[in-house]
């Protein structure tokens, strides 16, 4: 493989071992991706648990302490929990926005991928990543989420729609269940 500038070359590329993605990031891309994280991974539920659990115990324990009535009580779980969650949907949105202006100055990307690495190219940036930088992905109906590990939150994002071929997507996945752990 050789990384000259702008332009990538693979000995493999023509072989059928890799696969290729063409595509831009969007905003949607990342919440799609955040909430992944969020529903399945350990690290995810925690992050996204946490404000309706600090709002529950915060009610309880001055409720309690208080020594107020049932319906105050009851009222005050209810608006913690509901002000909780969305806080949390918020604090997704937030996040994905601002990935996405960070990834947005890269314009349209290219990665391809084998068993080797993977080679991301922008419009002003290059990269190569080895698997061994990440542990484990997932996949929704609409991208391929690398993740770094089990308390880091960095992630790399792939969407399926950016396939060249609809092999691309089945040859990312296999390469993928080679080198890193399904979640």
């Amino acid at each position: 493989m050789e990384i000259t500038g702008e332009n990538v070359v693979r000995n493999d590329a023509d072989s059928g071992t890799s696969a290729e993605f063409v595509y831009r990031l969007t905003t949607e891309d990342f919440e799609e991706a955040l909430r992944a994280r969020a529903r399945r991974t350990p690290a995810g539920r925690v992050q996204a648990l946490t404000a309706p659990l600090v709002g529950v115990a915060a009610v309880i324990v001055f409720s309690v302490s208080g020594g107020t009535s049932l319906p105050v009580w009851v009222t005050s779980l209810v608006l913690v929990v509901a002000i909780g969650c969305w806080g949390t949907v918020r604090g997704l949105r937030t996040m994905a926005r601002r990935m996405s202006s960070i990834m947005e100055p890269y314009g349209q990307c290219r990665t391809v991928a084998d068993d080797r690495s993977a080679v991301s190219t922008g419009e002003r940036a290059s990269f190569t990543t080895d698997w061994a930088v990440h542990k484990e992905y997932l996949e929704t109906p609409g991208l391929f989420v690398l993740l770094s590990g089990e308390r880091s939150v960095g992630i790399a994002v792939v969407p399926k729609r950016g396939a060249r071929s609809p092999a691309d997507v089945d040859r990312l996945r296999a390469i993928l269940d080679r080198h890193l752990k399904r979640r």
